[in-house]
């Protein structure tokens, strides 16, 4: 099992090439840029299979982060490894960001991950330990969950970027997404017998574009 993974749903541009039967991964590349999702994708993906000698030809399993995360990211991601599908003849894996960075800590014992929603606002979700998600994913404002998060080990950019919240955050721990632990949790998964989610984007707030109030239908003469 040849799984090319991939995560769009941060600031952080993650693609990873893992070799499932020897749980391994062969190559990884990462670039942080909240604006340039679209440009770095594709040569990332580029560089990844080159630096294992590998083809696209011979991945037999996509995984991609579901998010949640911000619109237009989270799309781009999605749509690649769709497209990746499309033209493989391959199933697309999802997998929700969180637990992406949950799987990624490692811990064994409660806590919560959060990543930057903007707007003040963060996406996050509680844990037992890295691998079992036990509440969310949701978006709240930091100041209106202070008091479930506050003593507990927190993870990832949202919980560094609002310290004064969640004040138990781990900062010895990543706190940008990784598609490497992405392809290994859905690894583990799958050879568990689990089924993971559709790739559907998850995106836990209404969109910004709204069709105006009052709007008027103008016909011709």
């Amino acid at each position: 099992m040849l799984m090319l993974a991939l995560d769009t749903a941060t600031p952080a541009v993650t693609v990873a090439l893992h070799d499932a039967d020897g749980d391994r991964t062969l190559a990884a590349a990462h670039q942080v840029d909240a604006r340039r999702h679209g440009e770095l994708l594709l040569p990332c993906v580029e560089r990844v299979l080159q630096e294992a000698g590998r083809k696209l030809a011979e991945v037999t399993d996509l995984v991609v982060g579901v998010g949640p995360g911000p619109y237009t990211g989270l799309r781009v991601g999605l749509a690649t490894a769709e497209a990746f599908a499309a033209a493989l003849g391959q199933r697309v894996h999802g997998v929700c960001t969180l637990d992406g960075l949950a799987y990624a800590s490692g811990l064994d014992e409660p806590f919560v991950v959060a990543t930057d929603a903007r707007r003040k606002e963060v996406y996050w979700a509680r844990y037992d330990d890295a691998r079992t998600r036990v509440g969310g994913p949701a978006v709240d404002r930091p100041a209106d969950i202070e008091e479930r998060v506050a003593e507990v080990p927190s993870v990832g950019a949202g919980a560094v970027l609002y310290d004064s919240v969640f004040r138990g955050v781990r900062r010895d721990l990543p706190a940008e997404q990784s598609a490497a632990a992405l392809a290994r949790l859905a690894a583990e998964r799958l050879a568990g017998g689990a089924e993971l989610l559709p790739p559907r984007p998850l995106y836990l707030r209404r969109p910004d574009a709204q069709v105006p109030a009052g709007y008027k239908v103008v016909t011709p003469r």
